[in-house]
């Protein structure tokens, strides 16, 4: 079996339950590169009285369907129904999340030089956008003073 880079788990949230096909385009130049691949999509919905709905991006509509067909998902089915569940209903009411494993391609000599010489991952942190502007702010008025 050919060996993997890291797989992530992202979930991007919406106001609304209805997801629209903008930033599929973005996301298919980022696959172009080459640098990760989708192994896996869904969209989970919660309605505002609390209801969940799982679906595929093909099950949205004509004009969601095409933005994300040129996605292509190497293990449809990966994510499972009872993960999608529980996403659902963490999810606040009138709002839906875009659910995906991404494998980081672009690590994957890497990630498997540490496994072969017995390493291992023991922390992986995203910062948030927010945090990183707010730390760089900091750092350029410290360095004007």
């Amino acid at each position: 079996m050919a060996d993997l880079g890291p797989i992530e788990y992202i979930v991007l949230g919406f106001d609304g339950t209805r997801l629209t096909g903008d930033t599929a385009p973005a996301l298919v130049d980022l696959l172009e590169t080459g640098m990760v691949r989708i192994v896996d999509l869904a969209v989970v919905a919660r309605d505002p009285n609390g209801g969940v709905r799982i679906s595929e991006t093909e099950e949205l509509g004509p004009e969601v369907a095409a933005a994300f067909a040129k996605l292509p998902v190497s293990v449809p089915g990966l994510l499972s129904e009872a993960d999608l569940e529980e996403l659902g209903n963490d999810l606040e009411p009138d709002s839906t999340a875009l659910a995906m494993l991404v494998e980081h391609v672009w690590a994957t000599r890497f990630a498997s030089a540490v496994r072969a010489a017995g390493g291992r991952l023991i922390l992986s942190e995203r910062i948030p956008h927010a945090v990183v502007e707010e730390a760089r702010a900091s750092l350029g008025s410290a360095a004007s003073s």
